[in-house]
């Protein structure tokens, strides 16, 4: 029974830093997962590291997605770039982020509502933008899957 309670403990901590998630076959699985995504839609290109060119790093996100009781239902784990490691005028030249505030998701509910619409709410597993980049950009390996 106390090993049992321990692996549960174990199960629910996120981890800090990829050494320790690589230890851990369940987050090695999301962490694989993860990359397969990138895989399926040709995201990323294996190149020789350029002498002058700017690279940005990339950090794994780690989360656990909890029920209404706190027990761990799923390992979630997210491969980001370090933007704050970017220099504008270098790294970039402008920078835009299409999210929804708020007030118009409240707005819109209560339009909603006061309709008697029908509203749904989606979980998108993996979202990319389908934009057409006009500049090259370099991102390293990710820790731990270097090839």
């Amino acid at each position: 029974m106390e090993f049992s309670m321990f692996n549960s403990f174990i199960s629910k901590i996120e981890p800090k830093d990829v050494k320790i998630a690589l230890d851990h076959s369940d987050w090695v699985q999301e962490m694989q997962d993860e990359l397969n995504k990138f895989e399926r839609n040709k995201v990323p290109r294996l190149i020789p590291t350029l002498k002058d060119a700017s690279v940005i790093g990339l950090k794994w996100v780690f989360r656990n997605k909890l029920d209404k009781e706190g027990n761990v239902i799923r390992h979630k784990v997210r491969l980001v770039t370090k933007g704050y490691c970017q220099e504008e005028g270098i790294d970039y030249e402008e920078t835009f982020a299409p999210i929804a505030r708020l007030e118009s998701v409240r707005i819109f509910l209560t339009y909603a509502a006061h309709k008697n619409f029908e509203v749904y709410q989606m979980n998108v597993k993996c979202a990319f933008l389908n934009g057409e980049l006009e500049e090259t950009v370099y991102v390293e390996q990710p820790p731990g899957f270097v090839n």
